[in-house]
């Protein structure tokens, strides 16, 4: 690397502002190198389904179970190691179960802090004091810092070891432990979380899931195209809001809408009610389950809430379409293809009829103008959305956390696709006549979505970067979509199938190919010998005799059916990938129950691991972007020392 200047290793100095200072963190940092690279965790399309999304965090995809059984197989029963598993995923419920069922609480308290504190003490193994410190709450930090490092097998310091157990049990802090210590090994178990797109929509839970993400130690976030959604509706994009609350009402799911968002329906409600009053609305009730706990008046509302928000959304689109003819969608203007008389649409030169063909609000001459009404509409939920101060936090920490795609360690990660052309060559996109394709074109539109959302000086500007955001969750060119169509009126109104297809881009067949995934990691800079690409966004049809593991070992789909929607497709409910030291692991998970039954009967979720890559040596941080990071930090540091004792610069007084 080149030589600091003098200038940044004067600013370095305020930081180390002495000899000793500079050479104790130069020793610190060569020693962290050598520890074993720590292990990741990269999950995909969570869709809201938080219980699962939780359990898989707090088992850490099965590992700690693992880890217990390795350990404790000899010392333990199955039924305690399970026992003990699921004490640590929820202590908080498990705990209190246990005290009540226990004969000799005291006694069980201490063993379980002595096991609890063994097993910290070997995933501790792996970092330093300082970063187990850190996860730790401060108000045990010191008591449990101290059992972990503590020397309990050398004379006089068995007592002290002991006593401190006795203490914590007497004092009535055994709960306050346990918690404590169960937090550090679900944190200790995944040093890293990686998510590869769509933690929204279908789940009733993205915005618990959002609120664990921002309180998780370390996260990074590549964007799906339900999250670009809502990201682009935080920002004000009309499309992306009717888009947003169309797909809620689908679902039947207003959990994170109106509860966890604030955003109000009202506006909508009233002027569905009053518009479609006589219409049954057949073709927009909602997909929920026989055993819903909706009324039958309510299923109704959300009907004609549903087909309101959907003609707007349609007009909305088309809007969008003109205004940027350089998406090349216009073959997406479909309600100027509607004879509204007869009740049919023309598709490609034929003709097929509506199975709804009440269409209150549309001007025929002019089908995408909003009417006075349904803009008064619009207007009130945007300023929901744009004024949702919980939205906007997660929004900004999906911006902050996130992107369009990362390099991390050789590796590529990303949701959708790198769109391709029949050929294996990336596909081109044109801007006023300029071409942009692969990497190139991905960063592009990372920072229009970014314009979309944080230019507030330039409405244009602003506007060009919120249809970006909408371009980037259904158009055909869009990397987190990859499909030739959104067919969501062809859906609601036709009945021929064949009208319903959303034929995928070419990269979905070539993903197979060894040729085409060396391709990518390529265009991305990432050796082909060695790299991966982890992939997410459609799900692993498992039934059918899908395999996650593609072109060779070179490309790895996790999204296996995380969400509950697509378990019946899939047959299982999703996989995710483990990075260790040792190498990568692909994990896949069966259905999730509930909490409530994983913390009472102890129900896992049962887990099926395979080794897909075993590295030739053990991994250590000094192999790792953060361990590169680490050593330059150690050049300018060593530059600093020099700099000290050349005279260069004076060190700082220290008072």
């Amino acid at each position: 690397m080149p030589t600091p200047s003098l200038k940044y290793l004067k600013l370095l100095s305020e930081k180390y502002p002495s000899i000793q200072a500079a050479s104790t963190a130069i020793i610190n940092f060569t020693a962290q190198l050598q520890l074993p690279k720590g292990t990741e965790h990269f999950l995909s399309d969570i869709h809201g389904e938080y219980e699962a999304f939780q359990h898989v965090l707090r088992n850490g995809a099965g590992s700690i179970c693992r880890k217990i059984d390795e350990m404790f197989s000899n010392t333990m029963s199955k039924s305690e190691r399970r026992n003990m598993a699921t004490l640590i995923y929820y202590p908080e419920l498990k705990t209190p179960l246990m005290l009540q069922t226990v004969p000799d609480k005291e006694e069980w308290s201490r063993l379980t802090l002595v096991r609890l504190v063994k097993f910290s003490r070997r995933l501790s193994a792996k970092y330093r004091r300082e970063t187990v410190r850190n996860l730790l709450p401060k108000h045990v930090a010191e008591t449990i810092e101290e059992l972990l490092y503590d020397q309990e097998g050398v004379e006089h310091k068995a007592a002290y070891y002991q006593s401190q157990i006795d203490t914590i049990v007497s004092t009535g802090s055994t709960q306050a432990f346990i918690t404590s210590l169960a937090e550090l090994i679900q944190r200790l178990a995944v040093e890293r979380l990686h998510v590869i797109g769509d933690i929204y929509d279908r789940g009733p839970g993205a915005h618990l899931i959002l609120d664990t993400l921002m309180d998780h130690h370390q996260v990074d976030i590549q964007w799906g195209n339900h999250d670009i959604l809502w990201m682009g509706a935080a920002a004000g994009s009309e499309a992306c809001i009717a888009n947003v609350i169309r797909i809620c009402l689908r679902y039947g799911n207003m959990e994170s809408l109106e509860n966890g968002y604030g955003i109000s329906l009202l506006p909508l409600a009233s002027f569905a009610l009053e518009t479609y009053k006589n219409d049954p609305c057949d073709r927009f009730i909602p997909k929920v389950s026989a055993d819903s706990s909706f009324s039958s008046q309510e299923i109704r509302l959300m009907a004609q809430m549903q087909k309101a928000m959907a003609v707007m959304q349609f007009k909305l689109e088309s809007q969008l379409i003109k205004r940027r003819p350089h998406y090349q969608m216009k073959d997406r203007l479909l309600l100027e293809k509607i004879d509204y008389q007869r009740g049919v649409i023309n598709l490609n030169g034929s003709e097929y009829p509506l199975l709804d063909s009440f269409f209150p609000t549309i001007d025929e001459k002019n089908p995408d103008v909003l009417t006075a009404e349904e803009q008064i509409v619009i207007d009130k939920l945007r300023l929901s959305f744009i004024n949702s101060n919980k939205l906007q936090q997660h929004v900004r920490f999906l911006f902050s956390t996130g992107s369009l795609y990362l390099i991390h360690d050789g590796n590529l990660l990303y949701h959708g696709c790198i769109a391709m052309n029949d050929d294996g060559e990336f596909m081109s996109f044109n801007v006023d006549g300029k071409s942009f394709t692969g990497k190139e074109f991905l960063d592009r539109v990372d920072r229009l979505a970014r314009q979309g959302y944080f230019d507030t000086d330039h409405l244009v500007r602003k506007q060009y970067g919120m249809d970006a955001m909408w371009f980037l969750w259904c158009a055909p060119q869009s990397p987190l979509f990859g499909k030739e169509k959104m067919a969501t009126l062809e859906r609601y109104f036709l009945a021929d199938k064949a009208t319903h297809t959303e034929k995928r881009n070419a990269y979905y067949t070539l993903r197979n190919n060894e040729d085409s995934a060396r391709k990518i990691l390529q265009e991305f800079g990432l050796n082909p010998q060695s790299g991966h690409i982890i992939n997410g966004h459609v799900p692993v049809k498992v039934t059918k005799g899908e395999r996650p593991i593609k072109a060779n070992g070179r490309l790895i789909v996790i999204d296996g059916g995380f969400s509950k929607a697509y378990q019946r497709e899939t047959g299982i409910a999703g996989y995710t990938l483990i990075s260790n030291s040792r190498g990568l692991l692909l994990a896949a998970h069966q259905p999730f129950e509930s909490t409530q039954k994983a913390v009472s009967e102890e129900l896992d979720m049962d887990t099926e691991t395979e080794i897909i890559h075993g590295h030739p040596d053990r991994m250590r941080v000094s192999d790792t972007d953060r361990g590169r990071e680490i050593q330059e930090h150690i050049d300018e540091l060593q530059a600093l020392l020099h700099a000290y004792r050349e005279g260069l610069i004076k060190e700082h007084s220290l008072v």
